[in-house]
């Protein structure tokens, strides 16, 4: 038999870090959603990068902008890096796994563009390499990351922005990564198509 108790502990640890998180999160958000608008704003676009869950994370983030977050409008122009098999393995095969993100940044990016990288450790070498990437095609990189930001905080230029969660586990940092991309995605949709 299931142990409910269990199951209500990770609803309230989950809701426990949420709230940490809007308390600390909040100005960090607002400032990438209004790089990434204007990014769009001037004809640029969000490319977007993760392993794992976070991959996901990546690909539904491009797809809440390329359709549709919650209102109707036109598609927003967003990439995410995780989706195309045959680059991945290629790149993966002939060069290496640290690559397969990097590559495709310094063959699509634009100094217009933005980077959204995501990484729960904050220490994932591929997310590094992109993000390096991204800095020498002059674009601002958006890092989600959680624990103590990892290598990836100590990369991060002055005009890039890191929203960490604040905490240890990575189910629970995905979690409020998840409400990060939907605030995100929100914020986009209200600075450039107006008030609901």
């Amino acid at each position: 038999m299931p142990s409910t108790d269990r199951i209500n502990k990770h609803f309230e640890d989950s809701i426990a870090v949420k709230q940490r998180a809007s308390a600390l999160l909040a100005p960090a958000i607002a400032a990438a959603a209004e790089i990434m608008t204007t990014a769009l704003r001037t004809s640029g676009k969000i490319l977007s990068c993760g392993n794992g869950g976070s991959a996901g994370y990546a690909q539904h983030f491009s797809a809440e902008l390329l359709n549709r977050f919650e209102m109707e409008r036109p598609g927003l122009a967003a990439i995410a890096l995780t989706t195309d098999s045959s680059t991945l393995t290629a790149i993966a095969n002939d060069y290496s796994y640290v690559e397969i993100f990097s590559k495709q940044v310094m063959a699509l990016g634009n100094p217009t563009d933005c980077l959204l990288a995501i990484s729960t450790s904050g220490n994932s070498p591929n997310i590094l390499a992109a993000i390096k990437a991204a800095h020498q095609r002059d674009m601002t990189v958006i890092a989600l990351t959680g624990r103590d930001g990892g290598t990836i905080a100590q990369e991060l230029s002055a005009n890039d922005i890191e929203i960490r969660v604040p905490d240890e586990r990575t189910a629970r940092i995905q979690e409020v990564h998840l409400v990060i991309i939907h605030c995100l995605c929100d914020e986009i949709d209200q600075a450039l198509f107006g008030q609901d």
